[in-house]
């Protein structure tokens, strides 16, 4: 017996020895400890992207990855604003040419109606090299190895990665040219196709052509308005004039592709165990999918191949005391790896935060009040935690509209009389969307006053809607609505037809909880007014098709700029995008003849004082007219760690993350000082346990002596 508290005594010992000899300042740390010094950004997904093809892919989440690895020939300007288009792989800006019918060229400045033609002669730089691909490896004689794979090789093939050889080439200008053949492919279902056809010379009778012989390869045909020159210069030619064309040259549409990539992944074994051009891309990029686990994790590491770029040497009047012209000059990137974990939880994605296992995190709302206060005067800013820690907040308003449309072919809400009119203004002024802010968005947006967002050209901050807002900025009160509303012919919200409560019908695809909650909202605006409002609620395709044949009356819709200019947003009003009749983004049918002949000459002008003059007209004319409420504009908010540095909104670039910078020795700092083990909880319960269990050895140790005597 006496040998059990020998053994009790030394497993304390074995114990704390075991527990002094572990680093136990990590032991929570989710990666390796290899890569605790490397330059790695750790950051989250929380959906799997559906398209890695720049010729489909046409979303954010998506962007957020192939936006590193694609390269158009032009980007914008990391720090400057306005947003400014600059080189990316070309070498200066396009060369810009206008034509007469005849093809004649005309002078710098010719009058808008004799240009026919528009053409974009673009120069790359020589020498920039695709990444290591397979698809571009090559015996010693040139000839491809892995293009006509046979069965038994493909056994041992179930990833990229698993091809033993890997290979490269320069891009060169046809690689442009064929990019835009693909775009032109039906089989490839673009979503830019329908809108390139009305741009684009021989755009529509390529792919017309392509369909007719499906076996012919794209290397095969040719496209009018899209020539390779020489190696390294290529030409696009368009209809008429639109300056917008060269924001199209800085989307990832535009970045090149190799037919050898194509050849490559048209293979059917290939295709049967996915691996295509949509799961594994292949550009001239920064960076490279090393991995794609998109049930785990998605893994960016740098491109050996990359070309020579360096970080900004200038930018706005801020930037330098912000740091963040401190990198002037010095070659990108500056992260060698990006590992992107799927994490469909917000809160343990916070918590890792919070940690410093993740570097950077937009804020749920259910964290929210952890991380923001609003200060007195009513701005937004870190809590005391936050600011302890080093945490930065950036902020900024997205080139993003969220508005309510009202299908104008509707017999009530539609239209062009008046009383329609004043029924949507009635409505208007009754949805308080800075309510809707402050309970749904806390307070993480503003209410829009118009189509266009702050920072697109035309935009006017301090413009104010004079229908739905007092000259204070003030939301008009509901007595104005109720006036309006029995102007338009429904006193107290009566039908004058049914002699009962006017009844609208508010068609979703949300049917989540939360959506309930922003539903009923609605619904209560609206009974401000006297309106009964029915939430008709039916899965997205149902919702899709009411919207394209016009059979709903009110409804929620968006859009992102896909670039800076006012076209972008007033093109989803004019009328020859219709959608019932065109198959448009016209999603509520307007069409005014005014607007619609305003829009015509804007969008072909060049930015300045004239083409100002338009932009407010057509402002004032849908204001008037409200074919939609037009919601808000939501804010951005980002938080990252105090050693990922360089971070600056850019809303239209999508290749931020090369100008990024981690400083790797701070992050390792604050990681240990931030996730110390605490062990004294530990040697409590043990201390409790051996109090437990002294009285009972005691009591043994007496039976036993009483039993031997």
């Amino acid at each position: 017996m006496k040998n059990f508290p020998v053994f009790a005594k030394h497993s304390w010992i074995l114990l704390t020895v075991l527990l002094a000899s572990c680093d136990v300042s990590q032991l929570n740390s989710p990666y390796p400890e290899n890569e605790a010094k490397q330059a790695v950004l750790y950051s989250t997904f929380s959906e799997q992207p559906k398209h890695l093809d720049p010729a489909i892919s046409y979303s954010a989440d998506e962007y957020q990855i192939i936006g590193q690895i694609y390269e158009p020939p032009f980007q914008y300007h990391y720090l400057k604003r306005p947003y400014q288009i600059v080189p990316l792989t070309a070498a200066k800006m396009p060369v810009v040419r206008y034509l007469d019918a005849q093809g004649q060229l005309l002078g710098q400045n010719p009058e808008p109606g004799k240009i026919a033609f528009t053409d974009y002669i673009i120069e790359i730089q020589p020498g920039i090299k695709y990444q290591p691909h397979p698809a571009l490896a090559t015996d010693a004689s040139g000839k491809f190895l892995y293009h006509h794979l046979a069965e038994a090789e493909l056994s041992n093939i179930n990833t990229l990665a698993d091809f033993p050889q890997t290979g490269s080439r320069e891009l060169i200008a046809e690689d442009y040219v064929y990019q835009i053949k693909r775009l032109a492919n039906r089989k490839n279902q673009s979503p830019i196709a329908e809108l390139m056809k009305g741009y684009i010379v021989g755009f529509d009778e390529f792919a017309k052509n392509l369909a007719k012989q499906p076996d012919k390869k794209l290397t095969d045909l040719s496209i009018s308005g899209a020539t390779a020159l020489s190696r390294y210069q290529y030409r696009i030619r368009i209809k008429g004039k639109y300056p917008q064309f060269k924001y199209w040259l800085a989307m990832l549409f535009f970045a090149p592709m190799p037919w050898e990539a194509e050849n490559f992944y048209a293979q059917a074994g290939l295709k049967e165990k996915n691996i295509t051009l949509d799961w594994f891309p292949i550009g001239t990029g920064a960076y490279l999918l090393s991995e794609n686990n998109p049930n785990k994790r998605m893994v960016l590491s740098k491109n050996p191949q990359s070309h020579l770029e360096t970080y900004p040497a200038e930018g706005e009047p801020a930037d330098k005391e912000r740091g963040l012209l401190k990198d002037a000059g010095k070659k990108l990137p500056f992260i060698d790896k990006e590992i992107y974990t799927l994490e469909k939880e917000s809160i343990p994605r916070w918590n890792k935060f919070l940690q410093g296992y993740y570097d950077d995190s937009g804020i749920a709302s259910d964290s929210f009040d952890q991380a923001v206060q609003i200060s007195g005067v009513g701005d937004m800013q870190l809590t005391p935690v936050m600011q302890e820690k080093g945490i930065n907040l950036e902020t900024s308003v997205m080139a993003t509209i969220d508005y309510l449309g009202f299908n104008m072919l509707d017999s009530v809400v539609g239209g062009n009389s008046e009383a329609a009119r004043k029924l949507r203004l009635a409505i208007s002024i009754a949805i308080d969307y800075e309510e809707f802010i402050a309970i749904f968005r806390n307070g993480r947006a503003i209410a829009a006053q118009g189509v266009l967002p702050p920072g697109i050209y035309g935009a006017d901050e301090r413009s104010i809607n004079p229908y739905v807002y007092e000259p204070t900025g003030k939301r008009k009160s509901i007595k104005v609505a109720q006036q309006l509303l029995a102007e338009a012919g429904y006193p107290n919200g009566i039908d004058p037809k049914t002699k009962e409560a006017l009844t609208l019908f508010f068609d979703t695809s949300s049917v989540s909880i939360d959506a309930r909650a922003v539903m009923n909202w609605y619904r209560k605006q609206l009974e401000k007014l006297g309106i009964n409002l029915v939430i008709r609620a039916t899965d997205y395709n149902r919702f899709q098709e009411k919207i394209r044949t016009g059979n709903a009356q009110l409804f929620l819709w968006g859009w992102n700029a896909d670039y800076p200019d006012p076209e972008n947003f007033f093109f989803l009003l004019y009328g020859g995008n219709a959608k019932v009749k065109y198959g448009g983004e016209n999603t509520v049918n307007y069409q005014n003849p005014q607007f619609d002949r305003l829009f015509e000459e804007m969008r072909s002008m060049d930015d300045g004082p004239k083409r100002y003059q338009l932009v407010q007209q057509m402002q004032e004319i849908l204001r008037h007219d409200a074919p939609w409420i037009f919601g808000f504009h939501p804010k951005d908010f980002v938080l990252s760690h105090s050693w990922y540095q360089n971070l600056k909104p850019n809303l239209m670039a999508n290749n931020k993350l090369k100008y990024t910078r981690i400083d790797t020795v701070a992050r390792a700092e604050k990681r240990t000082a931030w996730n110390k083990a605490i062990f004294w909880p530990l040697w409590l319960i043990m201390l409790l346990l051996v109090l437990i269990l002294l009285p009972v050895l005691r009591a043994y140790q007496q039976r036993l002596r009483a039993s031997l005597k």
